[in-house]
């Protein structure tokens, strides 16, 4: 299926598995029920059907370095020896504008004679383990895709979930003749309360799962007729592979808003193909738990647990023990900086919380203790006034951008392994036990030329210990 090309829809946040997920590390990133994390089995899931090379990534320029990192696995994984590409927003807008400039950029580089790029764009946070059906549901598409539709795939629903959006369904002899399965959408309804389901939705109805397909063209004539403030914006801009992929001036200007209710509640041309495989949208604890492998007792517990006597509840640990007694119904997630504890059936109002956090603690809203970058990743281990200290993991054949800080020393204690360290006009290298000091605005850089890790003890000290206080003057990464 060359014609075909992939859009993976990875900005998220995922507000909703809050403490796991975090504004700067969303659920995308992490392994769930698998040895590859939830974006890499949406990658891994398209290259099924397409050649790999015609799958693009868009997301946060905050998320490009993990996101490329959780690549290289990938390319290592699989001995390939392509870049992929990656499309970066300077700023969360939500999936219509992100959405609108991938399209745009395979439009205007893959548009040439009269071979009209076919488009399929999905989120980054499913699981779907049969890829050969996955595959055979695909190319269904592709026709009624050609023929001027944007195809939706969607599944039945046993139960309502206001997390989802609806779709009313009829036959349509001229779409049934393209595709046999495919149905007429006669309305849909992002996120409808019951009390829409009921009033809005009687008869045949479906989850819709995200995934559409498309024509770059079709898309952009929608986007025209149902989102002139987006179109207006992007259709005379040079969408570009560096960082962010469109300036930030124009990009602050589009409306924050998902694709559904931009695009898909508004167009004639949406039909749907429904589908019976397993499907799970990854978006909130009930559905962890609903997926995981539970005990005798009802109960779904990973990490360091002891408990007594908990029946059908949620245990959940990446680091301390954690000790439950008698719960039921119940969970309990614990991270190194939060911990959670609720009844399973309020478990929709953990987004409520993640957005309270925004004003009163932002640090447990953006970033966990451990912050991952594309050399490796640091955990702090303890802060306090004027000083902080840091564990700093730094991967084999990986350094760290050549740097000053304005406001803050720093002191590092070689743990393991071999250090490399710039400092100044000076290349050091310091074996396990041996230190080094780095003055304020001094120019410096760490780096780890060896085949292990290196971890390394930091000690900052000064009136401002903020991340921001970087200015980086080379950087293999691209973040100069």
């Amino acid at each position: 299926m060359s014609v075909l090309y992939s859009i993976i829809l990875a900005g998220g946040s995922g507000s909703r598995l809050w403490p796991l997920s975090r504004e700067m590390y969303p659920k995308q990133m992490f392994k769930i029920e698998d040895e590859y994390t939830l974006f890499q089995q949406t990658f891994l899931r398209l290259a099924s059907v397409t050649d790999d090379k015609n799958i693009i990534t868009t997301t946060n320029v905050k998320h490009i370095s993990a996101i490329k990192e959780q690549l290289k696995i990938i390319q290592n994984k699989f001995c390939r020896n392509r870049e992929y590409k990656v499309l970066s927003e300077p700023i969360c807008k939500n999936t219509a504008p992100a959405l609108s400039i991938a399209v745009k950029y395979i439009h205007d580089i893959k548009h040439f004679n009269n071979d009209e790029p076919v488009i399929l764009a999905l989120p980054s946070d499913h699981i779907i383990h049969d890829r050969e059906t996955f595959a055979q549901l695909i190319e269904k598409g592709i026709s009624l895709a050609k023929n001027g539709y944007i195809v939706s795939f969607s599944t039945k629903t046993k139960e309502i979930n206001e997390n989802f959006g609806y779709i009313k369904t009829r036959k349509n002899p001229k779409i049934s003749e393209i595709e046999k399965s495919a149905l007429k959408v006669v309305s849909f309804i992002e996120k409808p309360s019951k009390k829409e389901i009921e009033e809005k939705l009687k008869g045949s109805i479906y989850i819709n799962t995200g995934i559409y397909m498309f024509t770059a063209k079709t898309f952009l004539s929608e986007i025209a007729k149902c989102s002139k403030e987006i179109y207006k914006i992007i259709k005379d801009e040079e969408i570009k592979s560096s960082i962010p992929s469109i300036s930030l001036n124009q990009y602050e200007k589009m409306p924050e808003i998902s694709v559904d209710y931009a695009l898909m509640e508004k167009t004639k041309k949406l039909v749907t193909i429904p589908f019976d495989i397993k499907w799970q949208d990854i978006g909130s604890w009930d559905v962890i738990y609903e997926i995981g492998k539970k005990d005798k007792k009802g109960n779904y517990v990973t990490g360091n647990v002891f408990d007594i006597d908990s029946k059908n509840s949620l245990i959940y640990s990446t680091s301390k023990l954690v000790a439950t007694m008698g719960l039921d119904n119940a969970v309990v997630v614990e991270t190194e900086d939060a911990v959670l504890v609720c009844d399973k059936n309020e478990i929709n109002g953990v987004k409520n919380i993640y957005k309270k956090l925004n004003g009163k603690n932002s640090s447990a809203k953006e970033i966990h203790k451990t912050v991952y970058r594309p050399w490796g990743y640091y955990t702090v281990l303890e802060d306090g006034k004027g000083f902080l200290t840091k564990c700093i993991t730094v991967n084999p054949d990986s350094k760290l951008s050549l740097q000053r800080h304005k406001y803050r020393s720093e002191h590092w204690i070689i743990l393991e392994g071999k250090a490399t360290v710039i400092k100044g006009d000076e290349t050091i290298v310091l074996e396990s036990g041996e230190s080094i000091d780095i003055a304020a605005q001094e120019i410096h850089s760490l780096q780890n030329l060896e085949k292990e890790q290196l971890k390394v003890l930091e000690v900052q000290q000064g009136e401002i210990l903020d991340e921001n206080d970087i200015e980086r003057i080379q950087d293999i990464y691209g973040r100069v």
